[in-house]
């Protein structure tokens, strides 16, 4: 990996380097589905595979500030069911990743999170609908959620598929979420440096060039989700969460 000094960056790519950093700080604390437009604008600054090492530490320091203030409205049922099969999907993840490219990393993320998005569409429409209560369901999401986050930080759209399900209240969800992420994004790190080898000191310190962005976005984030209804939060996520998988699957 080029050394942090040597990134070849033209002004345009710094500035969208700068609104990805706040986006990811706005959705840890309150915007969730703002962060998904990040995954295909540093994939197209650094390429897809390495783009993911880069993004990760930023989404780990977003988690922090997310955690700080959201942490004891988390509901640790929902996040000790999906844990482990995250952590099987996070597995598998690293290595496929090594064996499909990165139209097809788009591709399927992009047609996990359309497939997402169509079921809690179909889900407000039919009232009655009920989300099973074995062990099916979260096994498929912690699958799913554990493998798109691994190949391409995008697991967002099937948290929110998870949490949204079970009604939770903004602030519950949020809290929840936060939890869930700070665990599997740490524990993703290792296998960035030791097997992918997309983390390294350089990149790392490009990182914390971009941490006070990242303060300064979840601070926005927490003020913003205080004003915004619960029938538009939920509406805003569904809508940013399907135009970021179109961006995915649209080369």
């Amino acid at each position: 990996m080029a050394d942090f000094f040597s990134y070849e960056l033209t002004n345009l790519q710094w500035m969208l380097i700068i609104f990805s950093a706040l986006l990811i700080g706005m959705s840890k604390t309150g915007i969730s589905g703002a962060g998904m437009a990040v995954i295909p604008i540093m994939a197209a600054i650094f390429g897809g595979k390495l783009s993911t090492g880069i993004v990760l530490p930023l989404l780990s320091m977003a988690d922090v500030f997310a955690v700080s203030y959201y942490h004891r409205h988390a509901n640790w049922s929902y996040v000790l069911k999906l844990l482990p099969w995250t952590v099987v999907g996070v597995i598998i993840g690293i290595y496929v990743g090594d064996i499909i490219s990165d139209a097809m990393f788009k591709d399927i993320m992009g047609v996990i999170v359309m497939l997402s998005v169509g079921i809690l569409v179909w889900k407000d429409l039919k009232k009655d609908v009920r989300i099973p209560g074995g062990i099916l369901f979260p096994v498929v999401m912690g699958l799913a959620g554990g493998f798109t986050t691994m190949v391409g930080n995008a697991a967002g759209a099937i948290m929110a598929l998870y949490l949204l399900s079970m009604r939770l209240p903004k602030n519950e969800y949020i809290g929840t979420g936060a939890w869930f992420f700070l665990i599997i994004n740490l524990f993703k790190i290792p296998f960035h440096i030791l097997v992918w080898k997309t983390i390294s000191w350089e990149s790392f310190s490009f990182d914390l060039v971009l941490l006070p962005i990242i303060a300064v976005g979840a601070v926005m984030g927490i003020y913003l989700i205080k004003i915004i209804p619960e029938k538009a939060y939920r509406v805003f996520l569904l809508v940013t969460t399907a135009i970021s998988a179109l961006v995915l699957l649209i080369r």
